[in-house]
């Protein structure tokens, strides 16, 4: 019998084409299955076949249907379960509240080499054996609890949630999301969880420790880092109910995960969390929204919060809607590092290192302690300089400066990717003097080794300086091997960029010190003291873990501003007080999580072009509201403001624009922006926005 079929293809929001498309499917002798919501095919679009997912069927032709205009599918994939309901809920959801199509973010959640394979391949991909979960999975025994950890554990067994576990660094979070996982998985033997981390190089560490704990055929990895092949087989294990546990980043929010009973994210707060490409989600408060979708739990930890979760963790009756459980002190007795602030205004000019920080670096290191110094900048040095003509090494393609490598005698741009070698002079006067200007953890890590130079270890060696960023750790392998060597002390002085800040549990590590914080404190975005907070307190967290050198461990800040609010609330380990302080300031200044954000972007070949056609949807969207009440209604409760260039305008050479669209309202702002699109879509269109290459809309924005 003959069917018209709504499908899901891959098509960008901003196209003219982006919502589902009306397909027919007539059976035949080969295939001659009726296809259910869910079912993958593929089908033709232009001259193009694409995977798609069934959305709707229908026993009979849509109204107004032109005959022959409807083209028949191509095939199916044979063999495979149907995405659940709920996972198409889910990507519908997420297209919706984030602007895009459902075909983009469906085809965005399922492995790239699926779109890839054909209908022989995809038979002899499936015959390949995979092993299932054992009967009796004999899963290993946990760690001792300690009283805070039970507690926790038994109030996520009690209660529905959502949680959010505020845990000191060292408090034993993991021990309790991965003890909350074997009690779900014992109580259930068809049930699934999904442990989500921030970033994959944290993924490895806890990859190693979950496989120990419920065996390697339980459990399954989702991130970028992986293979197509990999992904598809991870997928497809969680897909069938074979694997019980996906670790993953935030990609794996969309997994297919049919019995899905418990969702972790751990390191809650971390903007990694959101998708800065495509469908700028946000993987933190998807899996809130699945596991209300879904009847799962779900259970966020950080000991340094995203304001808006701990401000949706404030007690019921003040309007919370997530159950906060507190774990404030460390596995063991062991203690928060003590915080010592230095205030280079009191130092000589150009000082990299403080006397007082250098000798305690010494000290520890003649001692067979480790440290850690914390940089968050890359490269030798952010700018190279002539001091005669004011010459900058500033990139041909972006508004912003190259960065300069010394490793490599390169010139990098770290937003286009721009590289030159560095000039023998300056390229506008000649001068052969070009210095550079700050500093990077390339510099930092020479200058250490010339200052350290005569320090020997205990067992009379030389220093080991260890350098990780993402220039060290570019080649398949190294992260995980620097890595070892901190954790084998091989290392005595660890020098880095954020990456080596969160989730790494280094033992022998007794001192921590950020070099240059000071950059953050007076950002134009709201969010970065907030940022810096956590940083510093994720940074800080490193030091001590070892309950026996505790007692000793130290973090340092070297800064200008040695009275900011932010280093007072460090200094005493006091995130609620500057938590508090911060959702002060916010609802005094009507920021989120009191109001609600959208960024409209635009990308064109002039900043004329992109503010003119940010400002014309503007006004054209207002001037629409005259004449659709329901419209006007939302948009007195919402603001529209001016376009303006975006902090970095160029790059790439393309230059970019964004309005700002804010609300107290969510629902007026989603209102507002699902009647943005044909006026976005009318006014391309318009001869004076010739040049115009795209526009995206990023909702709920970690930066503005």
């Amino acid at each position: 019998m003959t069917s018209w079929i709504d499908i899901a293809v891959p098509t960008p929001a901003h196209s003219l084409i982006g919502g589902l498309l009306t397909y027919r499917h007539v059976p035949t002798a080969d295939n001659n299955l009726p296809l259910v919501e869910g079912a993958l095919v593929r089908v033709p679009l232009g001259s193009r076949d694409l995977l798609g997912v069934v959305w709707a069927v229908h026993g009979h032709a849509p109204e107004g249907l032109k005959e022959g205009s409807v083209r028949d599918i191509a095939g199916a994939l044979q063999g495979l379960p149907p995405l659940p309901a709920a996972w198409r809920q889910l990507v519908q959801f997420a297209a919706q509240y984030y602007q895009r199509s459902i075909g983009e973010v469906a085809m965005a959640a399922l492995p790239p080499q699926m779109r890839d394979l054909n209908a022989a391949q995809w038979a002899r991909r499936l015959k390949k054996p995979s092993a299932g979960p054992s009967e009796d999975p004999g899963f290993a025994p946990g760690l001792p609890l300690s009283a805070q950890q039970a507690d926790a554990l038994a109030a996520i067994q009690a209660q529905a949630g959502p949680f959010l576990v505020f845990g000191a660094t060292g408090s034993g979070k993991t021990e309790v999301y991965l003890q909350a996982v074997q009690r779900q998985l014992a109580s259930d033997p068809q049930a699934q969880a999904l442990l989500m981390v921030p970033e994959i190089n944290l993924t490895p560490q806890l990859e190693a420790r979950v496989m120990a704990r419920f065996g390697a055929a339980q459990v399954v990895s989702m991130h970028s880092g992986m293979t197509p092949a990999q992904r598809l087989k991870s997928w497809l294990a969680a897909h069938t109910g074979r694997a019980r546990i996906v670790l993953g980043t935030r990609m794996a929010v969309f997994a297919s995960m049919p019995q899905l009973k418990l969702i972790v994210v751990d390191e809650e707060h971390d903007p990694s969390y959101k998708q800065q490409e495509g469908a700028r989600y946000s993987a933190r408060d998807l899996a809130i929204y699945r596991g209300r979708l879904e009847g799962a739990k779900v259970i966020l930890g950080s000991a340094t919060p995203s304001l808006e979760s701990w401000h949706h963790s404030r007690p019921a009756a003040e309007g919370g809607r997530y159950q906060r459980l507190l774990m404030p002190e460390r596995v063991g007795a062991g203690q928060m590092p003590f915080v010592r602030r230095v205030d280079m205004n009191n130092q000589p000019r150009k000082t990299v290192l403080s006397a007082p920080l250098l000798a305690a670096i010494q000290a520890r290191v003649e001692r067979g302690e480790q440290c850690m110094l914390l940089l968050n900048r890359r490269g030798y040095a952010p700018v190279l300089h002539c001091a005669d003509c004011g010459w900058k090494s500033e990139c041909s393609h972006c508004s912003a400066f190259r960065v300069f490598h010394k490793l490599d005698r390169t010139l990098r741009c770290h937003h286009c990717g721009f590289t030159e070698r560095v000039p023998r002079a300056c390229p506008v006067c000649g001068n052969a003097d070009i210095a550079p200007l700050g500093r990077g953890t390339e510099q930092l890590e020479e200058h250490l080794a010339e200052l350290l130079i005569a320090v020997r270890r205990p067992d009379g060696q030389p220093v080991k300086i260890l350098r990780i960023d993402a220039d060290s750790t570019q080649h398949k392998g190294a992260l995980e091997s620097q890595l070892a060597q901190v954790h084998s002390g091989e290392v005595d002085v660890l020098v880095g960029t954020q990456m080596i800040a969160k989730g790494h549990d280094f033992r022998r590590i007794t001192l921590v010190a950020a070099i240059n914080p000071d950059n953050a404190l007076f950002s134009s975005d709201f969010r970065a003291p907030e940022r810096l907070f956590a940083l510093l307190m994720q940074a800080g967290g490193r030091a001590g873990r070892d309950a026996d050198q505790s007692a000793q461990s130290e973090m340092w800040v070297q800064t200008f501003h040695p009275k900011h609010d932010v280093f007072a609330a460090l200094k005493k380990h006091d995130y609620p007080a500057f938590a508090a302080s911060q959702l002060i300031e916010r609802e005094q200044a009507g920021l989120p999580p009191w109001r609600f954000q959208a960024l409209l972007r635009a990308d064109a070949r002039s900043q004329q072009v992109a503010q003119d056609f940010l400002n014309a949807a503007r006004l054209a969207l207002q001037a629409s509201g005259e004449d659709n009440t329901d419209l006007q209604t939302w948009l007195t409760q919402v603001s529209l403001y001016p376009a303006v260039p975006m902090s970095i305008q160029r790059v790439a050479n393309v230059e970019r624009a964004q309005m700002l669209i804010e609300s107290p309202s969510r629902m007026a702002l989603q209102k507002v922006l699902a009647e943005l699109h044909p006026v976005l879509h009318s006014q391309r269109a318009a001869p004076a926005h010739k040049g115009l290459i795209r526009w995206l809309v990023d909702v709920d924005p970690l930066a503005i």
